[in-house]
């Protein structure tokens, strides 16, 4: 059913497409005919506007990976730096929230983990729509920022870092399949902000995956229920994002290349101080409007992500 969404969706797609071109078809001619060049500028916006579509609709074939039409599981996680790190965190998920927003893409925050004093220490979002993985699969990895601290009584200039994972959405029954016997579930109190309600009571919930080692917590929600249900639709998205991992390293000792997403292998920088500017470091993308990267203006760098590696 979702498979016959996406097909629907790419379909309505195209037959709007072609309405808008002949439409626009039909102004410019009976213009011309006329001699009326009062039209001209809405011809224009609306040749700029077809143009961005087709160039998306372009950037849509190189998603052709397994999971790449899925829904995705954004992970943000603030790295070594304190307050700075976790308001950077926090700047990011406004960035990411602000995208799905602008593509008419359903975010919801599943679970956010508050700072001390600010932002957040990490976050886990939910991103629905079609192709949503495959278009943020482009920000996997560690993102850099250099600013002025506001948190600095001095106004120094600090760098933070922020790592963000994008795992595809599992479906339970086809991708993964579990024994209970492997999964521990733990329960404990909520910590931070919430109401005494969250904090008396044992509603947080932590899965461990025992084969793997690999945990999945939730407290975000009231209902110890609604916890344990987003943990576990967690846990299923980082073993199948563990499975999808372990087949491109096969593919990869192949080619004879290997390139992990770490600590120390950044894949942005968001330069805000002494000038403004933010760099791609894979693909060489770069833009000056850092304010509007910020608020959600990613197409620039994802597209240049998605096009390098076409081919490969």
């Amino acid at each position: 059913m979702r498979q016959l969404g996406a097909k629907k969706n790419l379909v309505n797609t195209w037959r709007e497409l072609e309405s808008k071109t002949a439409e626009l078809h039909d102004m410019a001619t009976l213009a011309m005919e006329a001699g009326d060049y009062s039209l001209k500028e809405e011809i224009q916006r609306g040749l700029q506007e077809l143009s961005s579509q087709f160039e998306r609709l372009e950037s849509q074939l190189t998603l052709s990976g397994t999971y790449d039409s899925r829904n995705a599981m954004l992970a943000l996680h603030a790295g070594a730096g304190g307050t700075e790190s976790q308001d950077w965190a926090n700047i990011l998920l406004r960035m990411y929230l602000r995208w799905a927003e602008r593509h008419n893409y359903d975010a919801e925050v599943l679970d956010a983990s508050p700072g001390e004093e600010a932002g957040i220490k990490s976050a886990i979002v939910e991103i629905k729509g079609d192709y949503a993985y495959g278009y943020l699969r482009s920000e996997h990895g560690v993102h850099r920022l250099v600013r002025l601290s506001p948190f600095d009584a001095d106004h120094a200039r600090h760098t933070s870092f922020v790592l963000v994972e994008i795992l595809p959405e599992a479906e339970e029954t086809v991708d993964i399949k579990i024994n209970s016997e492997d999964l521990r579930i733990d329960t404990f109190r909520s910590s931070g902000p919430g109401g005494q309600h969250m904090q008396k009571t044992s509603s947080a919930v932590r899965v461990t995956h025992l084969p793997t080692g690999l945990i999945a917590t939730c407290q975000g929600q009231r209902s110890q229920y609604q916890n344990k249900e987003t943990a576990l639709k967690i846990l299923y998205a980082r073993l199948l994002e563990l499975e999808r991992v372990k087949k491109e390293k096969e593919k990869t000792k192949l080619k004879g290349e290997r390139i992990e997403a770490g600590w120390g292998n950044q894949i942005r920088s968001y330069v805000l101080h002494p000038y403004k500017m933010v760099k791609d470091h894979r693909t060489g993308y770069e833009v000056n409007n850092a304010e509007a990267v910020l608020d959600g203006d990613l197409d620039g760098f994802i597209t240049a992500y998605l096009r390098s590696k076409v081919g490969e």
